[in-house]
């Protein structure tokens, strides 16, 4: 095959939690993910494969994105704030060996991803990992920052936030100028990571997408969101677009290999 077969759906990678979790009598350290998510995936025409936390090292981790086709860093607990370099608010999520397991994996999928110039979709957590990854730090309370709780209420009710794109980015030309957003998050990208762009933020000047900037990753399509896309499936426009480039992807590796 010279070519990569448009019948074949691409393959997507998505991180999953892993902590304790009850199902009928056990209660069990379990890695999961909510099927919204990767029902999202294949809505959108691609083929979705879920990616346990465990202890890689670089190698490991690009051997691992070898089979896959785009990367999707999914949503979770707050990051371990000592990996960017801080202290632990009283708010944030007390880290415990099974999140940063959690948190080294996907650092290092990330890295490696980056490297094989792999699509990257990053949701809520997902952008935060993304921004760590690239040497930046996060809002631990976003209360404290904007004075109100209106980004996570609390009881798994999502907001719904405004949010504005900034022109020219991937963002922008995926959704649009604008778009209604459902968040869930009491943290938020405070100094970007090296490489990094804004491509939207809500009314009170909360991030809410970054992107590679095209200037440093000509070839890269790496978007991430603070919001929760696969909370609104009548709208696929962000894991089609990541379904898109996978698809691309996929094609040039096939074209490599092929003889």
């Amino acid at each position: 095959m010279s070519a990569f077969d448009p019948g074949v759906r691409p393959v997507i990678g998505m991180t999953t939690y892993l902590q304790q979790a009850q199902t009928g009598v056990w209660d069990v350290r379990a890695s999961f993910l909510p099927a919204i998510y990767f029902e999202g995936v294949g809505l959108a025409g691609g083929t979705a494969v879920l990616l346990p936390p465990q202890p890689v090292d670089d190698i490991i981790a690009d051997h691992l994105l070898g089979g896959l086709d785009a990367l999707v860093i999914t949503g979770g607990r707050d990051v371990d704030p000592a990996t960017y370099g801080v202290g632990r608010h009283a708010a944030t999520d007390e880290p415990v060996p099974d999140s940063q397991t959690r948190d080294a994996f996907e650092f290092a999928l990330v890295r490696a991803a980056l490297r094989r110039r792999m699509p990257v979709l990053g949701i809520c957590r997902g952008a935060q990992v993304l921004n760590v990854a690239l040497g930046g730090t996060l809002h631990q309370h976003l209360p404290d920052v904007v004075g109100h709780p209106r980004h996570q209420q609390g009881n798994a009710v999502f907001s719904t936030s405004s949010i504005s794109t900034v022109p020219g980015t991937r963002i922008a030309a995926l959704v649009g100028p604008d778009t209604d957003a459902q968040c869930y998050h009491h943290q938020a990208i405070d100094r970007l990571g090296d490489g990094l762009i804004v491509s939207a933020a809500d009314a009170d000047g909360v991030i809410e997408a970054v992107e590679t900037d095209p200037a440093r990753y000509p070839d890269h399509w790496v978007v991430a969101v603070q919001w929760h896309p696969e909370e609104r499936l009548d709208d696929l426009r962000l894991f089609a677009g990541l379904v898109g480039a996978a698809a691309e992807y996929a094609a040039h590796k096939t074209q490599k290999v092929s003889p």
